[in-house]
């Protein structure tokens, strides 16, 4: 009792010397206060997208509500600026890294830093490829995403009333990010043997990845590319539909259409699809322009990113459900999967106000 007494009394001597010298001291567990999580750096790659700003705010949330300081970076789509972004994270020694790149190989050199490091990295989203250095990859099931925007497509050209062969033209997403391979070759497993049995005809003729690819998925580029099509095929018949991966592409490739006479004056726009519900999208499929779009609830990933985070945190085993599909060029990263959900103008209100991604006052 008197040596716990002494203690006690040196302890409290020691704090009120701390606090007159103007420091003071981190409240300990033991003493009853909250533990020091540490800071989890998350890299995302731009704010140009209303998805990635979604994206950003979900994980910071989540982490801030489960006791984890958040270093939460964008690099406006410019690479050096996110490489930067990842080495100043390491250099601060954050705790654990989560990374939705830009260009999936540009940022090899400081992700071997951080496994140096002993830092751990989770790919967000969008696969980090050519490196050891990634331990897990949290993302929607890709390949199930083109399919269901290809299946989408032929939905909707059938209920078009426009007679076979229906003229379709094909866009894929950006050859540096491995999501955009797994978006294409999804569509192209439902659409081949459509194209091979005449229903569907590329009247441009151009169908392989990299012709169709759209560079940093910008919209701009996207609206130029169709505005070439029409000129180049389409002088004395119509495009019947548009396979588009991404909302912000599928806005362009509309404003080209407008822009050549679809949608006024009795010619109807083609079927377009989409991806990523944003909101502007949503609202063009509600007015009838465009026709649909592939529905990832954002705030699902970034739950089930920070499941991830605390398992390794605490050294629990990590939750994944698919160890084999997404190779990246030097080993399969084991993933957690979420499940798409295709939505067009019958069912989108009533998927996205009960999945709290908008309010209805929103769609209105």
């Amino acid at each position: 009792m008197i040596r716990r007494t002494v203690a006690a009394i040196a302890v409290g001597a020691l704090a009120v010397s701390l606090s007159a010298c103007g420091r003071q001291t981190e409240p300990s567990a033991a003493a009853g206060g909250a533990t020091e999580k540490g800071t989890i750096g998350v890299a995302m790659p731009t704010k140009t997208s209303e998805r990635w700003i979604k994206d950003g705010d979900y994980i910071k949330q989540q982490l801030e509500a489960a006791g984890y300081k958040v270093n939460l970076q964008y690099a406006n789509d410019d690479i050096p600026t996110q490489v930067g972004q990842v080495n100043d994270m390491v250099t601060k020694n954050n705790k654990i890294l989560v990374v939705a790149s830009i260009d999936g190989t540009a940022l090899k050199g400081a992700l071997q830093e951080a496994k140096d490091a002993g830092i751990p990295v989770i790919a967000y989203d969008r696969l980090l490829r050519d490196t050891n250095a990634v331990d897990y990859y949290t993302t929607f099931d890709n390949l199930k995403v083109g399919k269901l925007q290809a299946e989408s497509l032929l939905k909707g050209l059938e209920a078009s009333g426009a007679p076979k062969p229906w003229n379709v033209e094909l866009f894929a997403g950006s050859p540096d990010d491995n999501n955009a391979t797994f978006f294409f070759n999804g569509a192209m497993e439902v659409l081949k043997p459509k194209i091979n049995s005449g229903d569907l005809v590329i009247a441009s003729g151009e169908t392989d990845f990299k012709t169709v690819a759209t560079l940093r998925w910008d919209a701009a580029v996207a609206k130029k590319r169709m505005e070439n099509l029409l000129t180049k095929a389409y002088s004395t018949k119509d495009v019947n539909g548009v396979l588009s991966p991404y909302d912000g592409l599928s806005r362009g490739i509309i404003a080209a259409l407008k822009g050549s006479g679809y949608g006024s004056g009795g010619k109807k726009l083609p079927v377009v699809t989409g991806q990523d519900a944003e909101l502007e999208s949503v609202k063009a499929i509600l007015a009838g322009e465009q026709y649909s779009t592939v529905f990832k609830n954002t705030r699902d990933l970034a739950q089930a990113t920070v499941k991830m985070i605390q398992e390794i945190d605490t050294k629990k085993t990590v939750t994944v459900n698919d160890t084999t599909s997404y190779n990246n060029g030097i080993k399969n990263v084991p993933t957690q999967l979420l499940e798409p959900v295709d939505v067009d103008k019958a069912n989108v209100t009533d998927v996205l106000v009960k999945a709290k991604y908008y309010t209805a006052d929103q769609l209105k």
